[in-house]
């Protein structure tokens, strides 16, 4: 009986992947292939006993996937692991995919003709399944949408103030993203707090290269910060977040910006690189601390954007039970971490230096005992929650 799901993590500059047992859980090999498109790529792949870790030229995501593929091989291949599923992350569902979805070539023409909702995810994305679907043609395909999540939105949050009738048509509204890592993200922290998960108010704050917070009311979200595409909200690694629509007209008559070139700009030039020269937090904290100033105010500014979301979103709850850190800045960043809910104490926020300080790949508190708002870090398991999403649906 075919038990394993082999699950793609298909990110804007690398690709994740697990082959996973649901049942246990048990990851019976994992690997990334990330800095994708960049001159130092790096490969490590874990299956069984063999570990390969090298520096590799990965040109564009299918390179990349070549490689994970090429790994198996060289253990027994694909068709020796007793796959029951492949799962696919796919970053923008739009209105039409609230649940995860078996792939046949309408849906891969749906969720092209949503890439321009997140350029930067569902072209990648798209290749990998296409591929996989290639290499592996005698195996059901699932698509487990970042948006899903977010469905539980109140019209009140995901209603753009526009022309209602223009947005109707064109479909604009807030989607959020991130919906597979917070979904997880919250049970497990509901566990910690050994609370029912429909009980739980909790701030959930994903930082990697893109960053995202959710609200999250008895297990559904019910208000996020990135909107119609991943480009609102926090600061990220190359998306700025959160910008007034008119910087980009006034760019656009004064700067002679093109639309495209706009487009470049929000997708690929913004956030940290924007700011500091580099979208790697690590590189980042390493200008800052050579005395970079451009490198020490995006740090200001990385942070002050994410606290601000978390006063909206103690607002908009009334309490939290806990505001949770997760993804790679949120689960390795103690400056990240301390700085961006410093002088929060009078709200019931505050961080234990020593705990923020503590490294563990378990989920623990970073807040001192007593506080009203628990502070965690929880670390996400993607593929797990794509893992269990696919078995589930291909029964």
């Amino acid at each position: 009986m075919t038990s394993t799901v082999l699950v793609l993590n298909c990110g804007s500059s690398s690709i994740k992947y697990q082959l996973i047992d649901p049942s246990g859980p048990t990851v019976l090999a994992k690997g990334i292939a990330e800095r994708i498109g960049e001159p130092d790529g790096r490969v490590r792949h874990e299956i069984g006993d063999d570990v390969d870790e090298r520096d590799a030229e990965l040109a564009d995501h299918a390179a990349a996937l070549d490689d994970i593929v090429t790994a198996f091989d060289a253990t027994g291949g694909l068709a020796e692991r007793d796959l029951a599923a492949v799962g696919h992350r796919i970053v923008h569902g739009g209105d039409r995919f609230s649940e995860p979805v078996l792939v046949d070539d309408d849906v891969e023409e749906v969720i092209e003709e949503l890439a321009p909702l997140a350029p930067l995810h569902n072209p990648p994305g798209l290749t990998a399944l296409r591929l996989a679907r290639r290499a592996l043609p005698d195996l059901p395909h699932v698509a487990v949408f970042d948006t899903a999540f977010h469905q539980s939105l109140p019209p009140s949050a995901y209603t753009y103030a526009l022309d209602r009738e223009l947005a109707s048509t064109h479909r604009v509204r807030r989607y959020g993203f991130h919906g597979t890592s917070v979904s997880y993200v919250s049970r497990e922290a509901a566990r910690l707090l050994e609370l029912n998960p429909d009980d739980a108010n909790l701030i959930v704050l994903h930082l990697g290269n893109g960053a995202s917070a959710t609200a999250v009311r008895g297990g559904r979200s019910v208000d996020t910060s990135m909107g119609l595409t991943p480009l609102e909200g926090l600061v990220m690694g190359t998306r700025g977040g959160d910008v007034d629509p008119g910087v980009l007209t006034y760019l656009h008559r004064e700067a002679g910006l093109s639309v495209d070139e706009l487009d470049e700009m929000l997708n690929r030039r913004s956030g940290m690189l924007g700011l500091a020269g580099a979208n790697d937090m690590r590189e980042v904290h390493r200008r800052a601390r050579a005395g970079d100033e451009s490198a020490r105010l995006a740090r200001e500014v990385y942070c002050h954007r994410i606290r601000r979301y978390v006063g909206a979103y103690l607002a908009v709850l009334g309490h939290a039970h806990a505001i949770v850190f997760t993804a790679g800045v949120g689960e390795n960043d103690s400056w990240v971490r301390s700085h961006a809910l410093a002088g929060m104490r009078r709200l019931g926020v505050e961080v234990d230096h020593v705990r923020n300080s503590f490294v563990s790949s378990r989920a623990h508190v970073i807040s001192p005992d007593g506080a009203d708002v628990r502070v965690m870090v929880v670390p996400t398991n993607e593929e797990l929650e794509i893992a269990r999403q696919a078995a589930e649906l291909v029964g």
